[in-house]
């Protein structure tokens, strides 16, 4: 069943072309990566998606009744407040009509809750991805962006991040995610996108990249975008 679906999705900022003609979908339960270099577009496809940024053509379509979870770059929390305190904050401006029954979930779903009375300033970069992730699910959405989560964890955080992923996406939720490790799309992802100059290249399986190429996935995926004139 498709969650969300993008058609002829283009963004542009004055002269510059930054999302150019992009369409897929989003199955249930997929764990799909957009990849591609720097200035390809991969922020500006998901903002959209999320419904942060206005297309400047093309639509967004999602599934009806639900939400679309959102987790930029950059963690916007309340570094004074604590996790609890953060946590019911965002649940109010979501405006859900259980505040602490969805706090209560997170917790317990992120692995939170011991660290509930803590303040945001005092965890560490993993806890503090846990509670940015924490907010996108509060109201229990049927898709999960995520914009470079893994980027400020160490390895073993970015290995507890994925098994969370995982777990996220075998009770249901699609998540899509950018990275600039491409070796995480290949790990973690069920399709990789690849983006480069706002367009989308390829829309497969992370082996079909690499089928036939006798490279890894990272040979294969940089000879891709060389071959392509990136």
């Amino acid at each position: 069943m498709s969650v969300l679906s993008a058609s002829g999705l283009s963004r542009s900022f004055g002269a510059r072309v930054a999302v150019r003609d992009v369409s897929f979908s989003l199955e249930a339960g997929e764990r799909v990566a957009v990849v591609g270099p720097n200035g390809a577009g991969k922020t500006t496809l998901l903002s959209m998606l999320a419904g942060a940024l206005e297309p400047s053509g093309g639509s967004v379509a999602r599934l009806a009744g639900r939400a679309t979870g959102w987790v930029p770059q950059q963690p916007a929390l309340y570094r004074r407040l604590t996790v609890l305190e953060n946590l019911r904050l965002f649940a109010r401006l979501e405006r859900l009509d259980d505040v602490d029954g969805a706090v209560a979930r997170m917790l317990e779903v992120t692995g939170l809750a011991p660290r509930a009375g803590e303040l945001v300033a005092r965890l560490s970069g993993g806890n503090v991805q846990r509670v940015n992730i924490a907010i996108g699910l509060l109201a229990d959405p049927s898709v999960l962006l995520l914009d470079e989560p893994s980027s400020s964890l160490d390895p073993r955080q970015r290995q507890r991040l994925w098994e969370f992923v995982a777990g996220l996406a075998t009770g249901g939720t699609a998540v899509l995610y950018s990275t600039h490790h491409v070796l995480e799309a290949e790990r973690y992802a069920d399709r990789v996108l690849v983006m480069a100059d706002g367009e989308l290249l390829f829309d497969g399986a992370p082996g079909v990249l690499s089928e036939g190429a006798g490279l890894d996935f990272e040979g294969a995926f940089v000879d891709f975008l060389r071959e392509r004139g990136h």
